[in-house]
């Protein structure tokens, strides 16, 4: 069996360039030379060029040619994670450097899933804001898996969110902000509001809209259900989006398992109504993530502290109720 000479990091060092992570990027993307190349404005012939002299710098190919498509080799896969991680801090750098060349105070990207986004995070914006009035902040709300994957690739400053797998332990530094409440909530006009009391079980006949399967809150509605012994429901429909939740609700006779704090607002303005059903299970808290061993910005560091600030005085107002 062949065995594999060690790459030399100084000779790697001395002959790899950007465009050489560029093109990596690009085909972990869009698995496709020619498309590849045309978003690197440069011709496929160069393109492969490009390719050819990466896999004889590493003495390893990358990349299968297949008919279709360009599929990543265990290293090609390796070799693209590095790339598109690359790519973005040299962007996050020429960003930040130009931003505070024209005089401005930098820029901040949040990640945030919904709850943590309808008070927390908003209002910690809100705050650093008026310390920092032309700091400009992205702010990006999704789930806390595709959250982290956008954090490990510096798609991100910082998340608040949740850990959802093993490998993130060893990624990310995660500090606990708040538990995460929930109610079961309705259109105004559902038919179940009009009961005095109600059972679990009975929410079992209606359809549900639901947050997709790798969320938190899906797996506390499945485990809810299965621990009950309750049939999971027949009809149902899968979504991350709030705003897409609302309009159902409010035009259907669905119901949903929805954070407190982002229902509770609709619920006191008439447009929702929240069905008294006692969940006994909770999900986890979420908290603030953070790369691991990356030294963080000025602006940052002044955000990570009011989240905290922010997170301590509004925790009492997300306190689980209590239903007999």
């Amino acid at each position: 069996m062949s065995r594999q000479l060690a790459v030399p990091t100084s000779s790697v060092l001395a002959r790899l360039r950007f465009r050489h992570l560029q093109l990596l990027d690009a085909l972990g993307r869009t698995r496709n030379l020619r498309i590849a190349a045309e978003q690197m404005h440069i011709t496929q012939p160069a393109a492969t060029k490009i390719l050819s002299d990466i896999e004889t710098m590493f003495g390893a190919q990358l990349f299968e040619r297949l008919p279709r498509e360009m599929r990543p080799t265990d290293l090609g896969v390796l070799s693209v994670r590095y790339a598109t991680t690359a790519v973005a801090d040299l962007g996050r750098f020429v960003g930040e450097f130009s931003t505070l060349r024209n005089g401005g105070y930098g820029h901040l990207t949040v990640g945030a899933i919904s709850a943590s986004a309808a008070q927390v995070v908003t209002a910690g914006i809100r705050e650093i804001r008026q310390q920092r009035p032309q700091l400009v902040i992205k702010l990006v709300e999704q789930s806390s898996d595709q959250l982290a994957t956008w954090l490990e690739e510096k798609k991100l400053d910082v998340m608040v969110g949740r850990l959802t797998e093993p490998r993130h332990q060893v990624l990310f530094d995660f500090e606990v902000l708040a538990g995460e409440p929930v109610w079961v909530v309705a259109g105004q006009h559902h038919p179940l509001l009009q009961r005095r009391r109600l059972e679990l079980a009975d929410l079992g006949a209606w359809p549900w809209i639901l947050y997709p399967q790798a969320t938190a809150i899906r797996q506390l509605f499945d485990e809810t259900f299965a621990g009950a012994g309750i049939p999971a429901p027949v009809g149902m429909v899968e979504t991350p989006s709030i705003f897409s939740t609302l309009e159902l609700l409010q035009a259907t006779d669905m119901i949903s398992l929805q954070p407190r704090a982002v229902v509770e607002k609709y619920v006191s303005k008439g447009l929702l109504g929240h069905l008294p059903v006692l969940i006994n299970r909770s999900m986890t808290s979420y908290g603030i993530v953070t790369r691991k061993y990356e030294l963080s910005s000025q602006p940052m560091q002044e955000f990570i502290t009011i989240l905290r600030s922010v997170a301590g005085r509004v925790g009492g107002q997300l306190l689980p109720e209590r239903e007999g």
